[in-house]
């Protein structure tokens, strides 16, 4: 029988087991696609038909044809969710706890418990990439470049962003009496686009987190995190009905992800 070590992580003060004298380490990036089962703006969002397939088809598709992530996992408490990732070549090895699966349910707690799971059963991987199968227009290439980024700066975290549509310099407040206030009062308010900053959304298309830095702070966008920059057409977001209606009418069209 092979005897376990107990090693201090200088991270978190933790102790972490080591068969033979080596931490039980297989993966170095895994994919994480979160699909909850209960949407109330689009019921039954994950799976509706999207350009031919049903959306979560989108992302597991991009994540297995990365070339950066070790394993593709799927978190949901959908067994019908769970029955078509599995069809579509994701891992489908458990069912996501009941009490993570309620609207007030964070990404932060479901994410810690695909590490635990992972953990549980002999996997620790380094990174962790969560994928929502909300961001159907994502490229292979935005995760590989993700992961890149990440591998090159030593990050604990990087998060996509797209460019703002609208800078909120121009955003306005209207008051009880229907005047319009500045939403950020500043000099510079009216000026020309040119003379203001650039600025960045976060599109919600990838989350990279260093797994120790993320059970250690429990928090998936800390101080420090990296921007990784997506196009505004890999970055369309399906949230309501007409976002799904759009998102399909150009998948059957044409596969922006080749041309974005």
């Amino acid at each position: 029988m092979i005897g376990l070590i107990l090693q201090p992580d200088a991270v978190c003060g933790q102790w972490l087991a080591i068969q033979g004298g080596m931490i039980n380490t297989m993966s170095d990036v895994i994919g994480l696609v979160t699909a909850r089962g209960g949407s109330k703006g689009v019921p039954g969002k994950n799976v509706r038909p999207v350009g031919g397939k049903p959306l979560i088809a989108w992302t597991i598709e991009a994540a297995l044809a990365s070339n950066t992530l070790d394993r593709v996992l799927v978190s949901t408490d959908d067994p019908e969710i769970l029955h078509i990732a599995a069809q579509w070549g994701a891992e489908t090895p458990f069912l996501r706890p009941a009490e993570l699966a309620g609207d007030r349910s964070g990404h932060t707690e479901v994410v810690l418990h695909a590490i635990e799971w992972l953990r549980e059963h002999g996997d620790e991987p380094r990174y962790i990439m969560t994928l929502q199968p909300t961001s159907p227009f994502r490229r292979p290439s935005d995760i590989d470049a993700a992961v890149q980024l990440a591998r090159s700066r030593d990050a604990k975290a990087v998060m996509s962003v797209k460019p703002a549509s609208e800078h909120p310099r121009w955003a306005k407040l209207i008051d009880d009496d229907g005047v319009l206030h500045p939403f950020l009062p500043h000099e510079l308010n009216g000026a020309q686009r040119q003379l203001l900053g650039d600025c960045y959304t976060i599109n919600g298309a990838i989350y990279l987190n260093r797994c120790r830095d993320l059970e250690c702070e429990k928090v998936m966008v800390p101080p420090g995190t990296l921007a990784y920059v997506m196009s505004p057409e890999s970055s369309v977001d399906i949230d309501t009905p007409w976002d799904l209606r759009v998102a399909d009418l150009l998948m059957r069209e044409h596969d922006v992800r080749k041309v974005a």
